[in-house]
């Protein structure tokens, strides 16, 4: 049977058509699969270019990390708030981000008008990555800003340091600048010190912070600042400070100088005359440096507290002699030398000690250096490094040499306790780490001789105004007024007050220096010389800490008569 070849044309035509369809899907296929892996390579090349890329994570070059650190709060020693750090919004802007400059600043204008235009303009346009708009604002004002919807505008949340006590610490305290370092005070320090030692004490920023204790008592700090305060309108002073120390640990209890500042508004430390003239200020002291010169002279045995001095007449030097400012013009025991305050007596007494042994002494009790002391803020002192006998003589009284407030206070300090000197410090200190630190600079002997010598001046020499008002405290001291030097000369007219004391003499706790500048009679029966200024406000601040001290009233006037050394009973 014959079979037609036109019989099977049809289905060979079908068969190549679904072949060449099916070539052509393939090829799709394959295609479309390397077109995929090409767009996943570039993918994945450009992910490891970025990854690749350090990205700018700073704030005009500030680490965000450093912007959003925390400080440890700073406590005094009964654990009260004495600087705190709070949580705040600033504002910056990515200015490549922005897309209409000049939208952006007039809305940014509308919530913050005191911006300056031209300043946003030019803030806005440039080419950096971020840039500080307004730092530290508040709430309010970063909902209103948010309110806008401006791309490329955000805040991040930083620390801003808070003193609740405002004024009342600013000299211990320091402050803070915008970015939240130490720029004075206790604040400095904390920064300044080694990386090792913060993480000791536990002020690595950026970690859990481990609060700083401090050894200052903010009741005794704030009664001291308030007396000083009242003392720059009661006796129209332009100045005055006061310092008060643990004379066994050398823990600093207070410490004030007024004019002071805000640290919460760090400019107005800048203001004239409000620097800390406890540290930063160094004096001609006056007559309480009559103690340190009694005080060497007893402990090198040249002289003894029974001996008398010819106080009869002046001391001449040249054409010069130094007379008392109320001579008695007689013979004087060595409590009427101190008791009087006789600048010939004193005299008398460095002349029996030599003047290189004074000399001697001044260097054993630190005052030709430094204080070692935390606060940056700090003066070298002025003291020859060798004395004429004129300047030997002047010395003795304390003129011709200027230290701060904090040298005298340490060197009461050890007058008191027994004859160690010990380093003030604004850290807590126990007594253990104290007694490691002690520097014998008297004897005990002497410690005790010097004890009575300030009772005795507060019982019946110029620290009556002192005693006083501190009446129950057993508190004494020395006044000592010291005459400025006005246009190369000394002016009668112009002077600087002190009062250093100790209290209580019968078991002595605490050394204060209270310092009152170019003050004026409070009233027409009052003086100007320093038991009417310096010598009040220290009885008056004595009777008020005393008691939150642990310190009670005693008026047994036999406690007093203990203080007295046996020859003399």
């Amino acid at each position: 049977m014959a079979v037609a070849t036109e019989d099977f044309a049809p289905t060979i035509a079908l068969e190549g058509a679904r072949k060449q369809r099916g070539n052509l899907t393939q090829a799709r296929i394959r295609w479309m699969i390397l077109a995929v892996v090409l767009g996943f390579g570039l993918v994945g090349g450009r992910l490891v270019q970025l990854g690749m890329v350090e990205t700018d994570q700073t704030i005009e070059g500030q680490a965000r990390d450093l912007i959003t650190a925390t400080r440890p709060p700073i406590l005094d020693r009964n654990g009260l708030e004495m600087a705190v750090d709070i949580r705040v919004p600033s504002l910056y802007a990515e200015p490549r981000r922005i897309i209409d400059v000049e939208e952006a600043v007039s809305a940014l204008r509308s919530v913050l008008p005191d911006l300056d235009e031209t300043w946003l303009r030019n803030r806005l346009s440039g080419d950096q990555g971020f840039v500080w708009v307004r730092r530290e604002l508040t709430p309010a004002i970063q909902d209103a800003v948010m309110r806008l919807g401006i791309p490329g505008v955000d805040f991040i949340t930083e620390s801003k340091r808070f003193y609740p006590a405002m004024n009342e610490a600013a000299h211990v305290l320091g402050s803070t600048n915008v970015d939240n370092q130490g720029i004075a005070g206790i604040e400095r320090h904390m920064d300044s010190e080694s990386v090792a030692l913060l993480q000791d004490l536990g002020l690595a920023r950026g970690n859990a912070l481990t609060p700083v204790e401090l050894s200052v008592d903010m009741r005794v700090q704030h009664v001291m600042h308030e007396q000083l305060v009242d003392a720059m309108t009661r006796y129209q002073a332009i100045a005055a400070a006061g310092v008060m120390m643990d004379i066994h640990t050398g823990e600093v209890i207070a410490l004030a100088s007024v004019p002071d500042f805000n640290p919460n508004e760090p400019a107005t430390a800048l203001v004239k005359d409000s620097f800390n003239r406890i540290t930063a200020g160094i004096f001609e002291p006056g007559s309480i440096f009559k103690t340190v010169t009694i005080a060497g002279a007893l402990d090198s045995g040249s002289v003894a507290i029974t001996d008398q001095f010819d106080a009869r007449y002046g001391i001449r030097f040249g054409r010069y002699t130094i007379d008392d400012f109320h001579g008695k013009h007689r013979i004087l025991t060595l409590p009427e030398v101190y008791k009087y305050s006789s600048n010939i007596g004193t005299i008398r007494i460095m002349q029996t000690l030599g003047k290189d042994n004074f000399r001697a002494f001044l260097g054993r009790m630190k005052f030709d250096e430094r204080v070692d002391f935390e606060l940056p803020e700090m003066r070298v002192p002025t003291v020859p490094k060798e004395l004429s006998e004129v300047g030997a003589a002047t010395a003795s009284f304390g003129h011709g040499l200027s230290v701060s407030p904090l040298h005298m206070v340490t060197a009461y300090a050890a007058f008191a306790n027994g004859g160690n000197y010990i380093a003030p410090t604004l850290y807590t200190r126990d007594i253990a780490e104290a007694e490691a630190l002690y520097e014998r600079v008297i004897s005990p002997e002497t410690s005790d001789s010097m004890r009575y010598l300030m009772r005795l001046n507060a019982l019946e020499g110029s620290g009556s105004q002192m005693n006083k008002a501190a009446q129950g405290y057993r508190a004494g001291g020395k006044t000592g007024t010291a005459e400025k030097v006005v246009d190369g000369r000394y002016s009668s007219s112009k002077v600087t007050n002190f009062f250093a004391s100790a209290f209580p003499l019968d078991n002595p706790r605490y050394a204060m220096v209270i310092m009152v500048d170019e003050p004026k009679a409070e009233n027409p029966q009052s003086g100007t010389t320093a038991g009417w200024n310096a010598g009040a406000i220290s009885g008056r601040v004595i009777q008020r800490v005393a008691p939150m001290l642990g310190v009670a009233p005693d008026f047994s006037e036999a406690i007093d008569q203990q203080i007295v050394p046996p020859v003399l009973r």
